[in-house]
């Protein structure tokens, strides 16, 4: 595998120049919070459940695979999110850096994107982890609605849209995503403390890892995420 990274565009002072992986269960904001930041300093956004649920919506043989899984609420297995992650982020709009949402979920995942990100020179990840109570996840999940075109996230709770069901951004309708019914909840967090919350520990050990009480507003924990990013790497 050929290195495909181009030199960092030194006309940005914002550069970001790393991978960001955004931790924390399902509800915690990680989708939010890893949007604004790569709005923040021009890098891709790369959610692996946006990407999964594309590969589902267009039927590709990975798709296939993974809609069942989905919809039962488990784990996607490595041998697809593997393939995946490499794939995207070999392409030149990441190489400049990128934020990770819904990846790694295992340790395993996590040793795999290390190598990966050696490879390709970049510096090591910083590694935000989103610490949230399991009562505000539920609120926060059952009221999540999506919009079906632009994707777009709101909560009926926390933020709800100006009309009822219809996107503030482009009118296209708010859905409940399978994944976001009480009944599969409860799967998705066994699923997450016994996989994914080990990462935390994985990154703590490292010394790469940055918690972030994820209850407080949008606002603020948007905040501390940016303090915390741009203390490690001295952007401006």
């Amino acid at each position: 595998m050929e290195k495909t990274r181009v030199a960092p565009d030194t006309r940005n002072p914002d550069k970001l120049d790393r991978a960001v992986i955004f931790l924390g269960p399902p509800g915690a904001g990680k989708g939010t919070q890893a949007k604004e930041l790569a709005e923040k300093y021009g890098v891709p956004h790369l959610s692996t459940g946006d990407m999964l649920r594309e590969h589902v919506s267009k039927g590709t043989p990975l798709g296939v695979k993974a809609k069942p899984i989905m919809e039962r609420g488990d784990l996607v297995p490595d041998s697809l999110v593997l393939q995946m992650i490499r794939e995207r982020i070999e392409r030149p709009d990441c190489s400049h850096g990128f934020v990770f949402d819904g990846f790694p979920r295992t340790v395993a995942q996590a040793k795999y994107l290390g190598e990966l990100l050696k490879h390709h020179g970049y510096k090591r990840p910083f590694v935000i982890h989103l610490a949230i109570d399991p009562p505000v996840l539920l609120r926060r999940l059952t009221g999540r609605r999506t919009c079906k075109v632009g994707g777009e996230i709101y909560n009926i709770y926390e933020r709800p849209p100006k009309v009822q069901g219809i996107c503030d951004a482009d009118g296209g309708e708010l859905v409940q995503r399978p994944d976001d019914r009480e009944e599969v909840i409860g799967p998705r967090l066994q699923a997450y403390e016994k996989q994914t919350a080990p990462l935390a520990a994985y990154y703590g050990r490292l010394g790469l890892l940055h918690s972030i009480e994820a209850s407080k507003s949008v606002e603020e924990v948007g905040r501390q995420v940016l303090e915390s990013v741009q203390g490690v790497h001295g952007a401006r």
